[in-house]
């Protein structure tokens, strides 16, 4: 599985400049963060507890330059709740992103 990083690492370096150390503990909070949400969006049966899943992703994603987050969020956004490629969707990208950052493996 590829995935352009080119966005996160620069926006994260545009952030933090060239400490590596916390480019890496920023890239495992977004991770955890974006877990935690990806896991309240696994679980909503309802519009709004879905919704709000579904942009606290997206707003991860576009904070921090994470295109395919982003988009799985938008995807997810635009589903009804439960929808499994909707889940499915968010669960790749974020693994995708755990797979760019060898200390979260």
């Amino acid at each position: 599985m590829s995935f352009d990083y080119a966005g996160l690492d620069w926006s994260l370096a545009a952030a933090l400049g060239d400490d590596a150390s916390l480019l890496v503990e920023l890239r495992l909070a977004l991770i955890a963060d974006a877990h935690a949400a990806a896991a309240q969006l696994a679980g909503a049966r309802c519009d709004a507890n879905w919704e709000q899943a579904a942009l606290c992703l997206k707003g991860l994603g576009g904070s921090f330059g994470a295109t395919r987050l982003r988009e799985a969020a938008e995807l997810a956004e635009s589903s009804a709740p439960g929808d499994p490629v909707a889940v499915r969707a968010v669960t790749r990208a974020i693994d995708e992103l755990r797979a760019g950052c060898p200390q979260s493996r």
